[in-house]
């Protein structure tokens, strides 16, 4: 219905809208939108486009800006080798501030809208934005309840929010539980279980319970369903066959861990790729993205990968209990213009390269391509692909198995079981991500997100193969982060390849150390202070005895320092014992060690407690001091014992 005219009053016969003749204020109205007319026909005058270009080159400004912003300001990557680095006792400043929570979005939110091209998760910063939210929920508390800022309940939280990213991103809590335990920490306390799956039980629920709401889901279901056989799942010939699988992911896994270590440091060390990741981190991000996406075109070489599936897709997909290779030999079906979800595996077919050609293309393509990923400098999680990985290695081997066996295996009974290649998909992404992380959760994950519970000895079984091949060969994809970013973190000590039983505390600890004696005078205390950067001091009895008496904190002692003195005597003519009278606090020295402590004990201690720093004492003598850089120089130096002379 078209608006109502009239004229107004006084008018020679201009029609208006009546709602502008009784809207409040009609002649300040008018006057604007008069202002407004003229100063539109003054600026584009010169043509509207002009400043349409000027507006672009503004907001094109503007998201530059933005972007260098937020990848400067973000940790990239997956954000689980810093944890777990904070977890061992580590300070990571500003890591954990809930500052970066907006960039971590920002950037997880365009990886994963890259889908299937980048082939990149969401576990890793995921778990890292819970843990932002764990260490902010922390100070919270201890603001609220006026309590003293408890490291160790800070430690509890942190555990707690890595649990809760796995298992709101997979709705598993039980495997998200274990897999924070097994990646973050070295040592766990058994009171932290309940807090853990009471909290991952709580984001699984809602994980659940938001995906019914949205109508997603009609119930709460198995994030992947499968259709496997449950009377009899599997025969035990077959159990040599998942075996065998668990020990070629851990090979593949060796070939890929190693792989990714020294690409990342070719691109670290490359004069082109440094210039790049130093300057230009989104052009880098950008020709890698190019070089990925021209790939996998569904309409390129994406075909023969499956392209158009996401990350979700080719896990159902590849879960599939029919074996592909005996439902092409039947039938040659067409590459459907769209996405079949019934029909997914047809995805998978092509008629010159058959299954077999399609998944043998996928893996080697992906292999390289997960590697060139992985130095993106953009929040990514690496768990999902590796696990995506892992099951078209089952696939392949599973479809193999069929091939071989068309009919099934005969058991003794009579009965011809089947060979299921979802099954032996499942198990391989359970072996493949369990080695690359050096972890076993991963097999329990697979049976939550799917649901099928009757495989569990094969899996296993295959998991713990692949964990001993690539434990003896690789370090950790989690590892590698660390020793690519140079983190501060103690590696383990083999003993038993090392012979470092016979290590101890006076062959690696720093003699060099600087104590404060109760009766220095202040002149001396001054200069000491002044002249060393330590964070605390031993204080002795005396510079003679060097007798540990406790620790002096430096921001505790230099305010006494600076106040002015109450005595009516020269400054110079105090003494220290003088200042800790006037109430200066000494910390009592709780844990010291022997020189004769061997490396081992040394070594569990710092990874226990969370400790930076101990004394060596003799006879309740100072002699010396360990801390994370000696403690490393000796487990590098057994490592990699220099050449005799």
């Amino acid at each position: 219905m078209e608006d109502l005219v009239g004229l107004r009053e006084g008018a020679s016969g201009n029609p208006v809208a009546l709602q502008e003749l009784w809207g409040p204020c009609p002649r300040a109205q008018r006057r604007i939108r008069g202002f407004l007319e003229r100063v539109k026909r003054h600026l584009f005058w010169v043509g509207e486009d002009w400043y349409l270009l000027v507006g672009l080159g503004v907001l094109t400004g503007l998201i530059s800006f933005a972007m260098n912003f937020v990848v400067s300001r973000i940790v990239h990557g997956s954000g689980i080798s810093e944890l777990k680095v904070i977890l061992s006792g580590v300070v990571l400043e500003d890591y954990l501030d809930i500052k970066n929570f907006g960039a971590k979005v920002v950037g997880l939110t365009c990886t994963l809208a890259s889908g299937s091209t980048i082939f990149l998760g969401k576990v890793g910063p995921f778990t890292h934005i819970c843990c932002m939210f764990a260490a902010y929920l922390g100070r919270v508390r201890v603001s609220a309840l006026g309590e003293y800022e408890n490291k160790i309940k800070q430690n509890e939280l942190l555990v707690a929010g890595a649990a809760v990213g796995v298992a709101t991103v997979f709705g598993a809590p039980i495997s998200g539980v274990l897999f924070s335990i097994e990646v973050m920490s070295s040592h766990f306390a058994v009171w932290d279980y309940w807090r853990g799956f009471f909290s991952s039980v709580c984001g699984a629920f809602m994980f659940w319970l938001l995906a019914v709401f949205n109508s997603e889901q009609e119930t709460i279901t198995p994030l992947f369903k499968t259709r496997f056989r449950v009377d009899i799942p599997f025969d035990l010939p077959e159990i040599f066959f998942f075996v065998l699988l668990g020990f070629v992911c851990g090979i593949v896994s060796c070939a890929y861990l190693y792989g990714h270590r020294h690409f990342a440091l070719f691109v670290q060390t490359n004069w082109i790729t440094k210039k790049l990741l130093s300057t230009d981190k989104p052009v880098y991000s950008a020709l890698v993205a190019l070089l990925l996406a021209s790939i996998t075109y569904p309409h390129s070489l994406g075909r023969f990968m499956a392209s158009r599936l996401s990350m979700n897709l080719y896990l159902d997909s590849l879960f599939d209990n029919q074996s592909w290779a005996l439902l092409s030999r039947n039938s040659s079906p067409e590459w459907p213009p769209e996405v079949d979800p019934n029909n997914l595996w047809f995805e998978w077919y092509h008629p010159q390269f058959t299954i077999f050609g399609t998944l043998t293309f996928f893996l080697a393509m992906k292999f390289w391509m997960l590697i060139l990923a992985t130095t993106i400098p953009m929040p990514a999680g690496y768990f999902l692909p590796v696990f995506v990985y892992g099951a078209g290695i089952g696939r392949i081997f599973g479809e193999i198995l069929a091939v071989i066996f068309p009919e099934g295996i005969k058991t003794d009974d009579g009965i011809i079981n089947t060979i299921i290649p979802g099954a032996y998909a499942l198990a391989g992404a359970a072996a493949f991500s369990g080695a690359v992380t050096h972890t076993i959760s991963p097999a329990l994950l697979a049976f939550e997100v799917t649901g099928q519970f009757v495989h569990v000895l094969p899996v296993l079984m295959a998991v713990l193969a692949a964990n001993a091949v690539c434990q003896n060969c690789q370090p950790s994809f989690y590892d590698n982060g660390i020793i690519l970013k140079k983190l501060p973190y103690l590696p383990r000590v083999l003993g038993r390849k090392l012979n470092s039983h016979w290590v101890t505390a006076e062959l690696f600890m720093n003699p060099n150390i600087t104590t404060l004696a109760k009766d220095s005078s202040m002149d001396e205390v001054i200069q000491t202070v002044t002249s060393t950067e330590a964070v605390e001091y031993p204080l002795v009895e005396s510079a003679e005895s060097q007798l540990l008496v406790g620790i002096i904190h430096r921001d505790q002692l230099l305010p006494f320092l600076q106040a002015e003195p109450t005595i009516q005597v020269p400054r110079h003519q105090w003494h220290l014992h003088e200042v800790l009278a006037g109430g200066c606090p000494v910390e009592p020295v709780t844990l010291q060690v022997s020189p004769q402590t061997s490396l081992h004990q040394i070594h569990n201690l710092f990874e226990l407690l969370k400790m930076q720093r101990i004394l060596v004492t003799s006879m309740g003598r100072v002699v010396g001091f360990i801390s994370w850089v000696e403690l490393e120089k000796a487990i590098a130096d057994l490592a990699n014992p220099s050449a005799p002379k």
